[in-house]
């Protein structure tokens, strides 16, 4: 059926190039279950997998998954010691697989509060991947868009006052050069899972004009097929990016 889903998608249309997931629901699908929340992040692995494999399938070029926020540090300490755990072992586990799939690892997000164990595993998978031209793996880990803004800030500012940049050069394009996501385009399609309508500080800047797909779908039950499927909604979308149709 997938490879199937994959032709009519080619065929279709215009593929969206870059992707970008808000990965939610684990918590509410292991309670459904009856089952401890860290099971439900556990069980979210597979669906990582499912959509890395997909968008290789069917031909996107840069998946952004949104792992852990910077406002998640506020958790359980159990639960947050639990997704650095699976952090560790979704690296170790997955690692050559990437690497054999042409999938190279950028994790995009502020490193300084990741205990040493997982920064180290996070820079094992950037460097051992670093060859990968068959996708582009953003993972977004202790990421807030509101403090990556910030930080695009502070940069200027502070290439302003070294006298690298006038004020009159600060423009949009100087904005997007210090984002986490730089060099990639904006995102064009962004999924959210389990039925939720917002963006939960995520890619701000670069969600601009992009199209949204939500599905009642917790994380743990997303397959590569509805992946094709939320693609395949992209493709009927008039993109106009505030533009009048002609």
């Amino acid at each position: 059926m997938a490879a199937r889903l994959v032709e009519m998608l080619k065929q279709a249309g215009e593929l969206p190039r870059h992707v970008a997931i808000i990965m939610d629901g684990n918590g509410r699908w292991a309670r459904a279950r009856k089952l401890p929340r860290t099971l439900g992040h556990h069980a979210g692995m597979k669906s990582v997998r499912e959509v890395v494999e997909g968008c290789i399938e069917a031909g996107v070029e840069i998946l952004t998954l949104f792992a852990f926020s910077k406002e998640n540090w506020s958790r359980p300490k159990a639960e947050v010691s639990a997704l650095m755990r699976l952090l560790d072992e979704y690296i170790a586990k997955e690692t050559a697989d990437l690497k054999r799939n042409g999938v190279r690892v950028r994790v995009m997000g502020d490193r300084t509060k990741l205990s040493k164990s997982a920064l180290a595993s996070v820079e094992r998978v950037e460097a051992e991947t670093s060859e990968g031209d068959k996708l582009q793996l953003g993972l977004c880990i202790s990421y807030s868009a509101r403090e990556e803004l910030t930080r695009a800030a502070r940069l200027i500012a502070a290439d302003v006052e070294a006298g690298k940049l006038s004020v009159g050069e600060v423009d949009e394009q100087q904005i997007a050069r210090r984002l986490y996501t730089h060099p990639w385009p904006d995102p064009d399609l962004l999924i959210r899972t389990s039925g939720e309508m917002r963006v939960s500080n995520f890619l701000l800047w670069q969600l601009a004009y992009t199209e949204i797909y939500v599905t009642e779908l917790f994380w743990p039950d997303f397959s590569r097929e509805e992946l094709f499927k939320a693609i395949s909604d992209y493709q009927n979308r008039d993109r106009r990016f505030g533009k009048v149709a002609v």
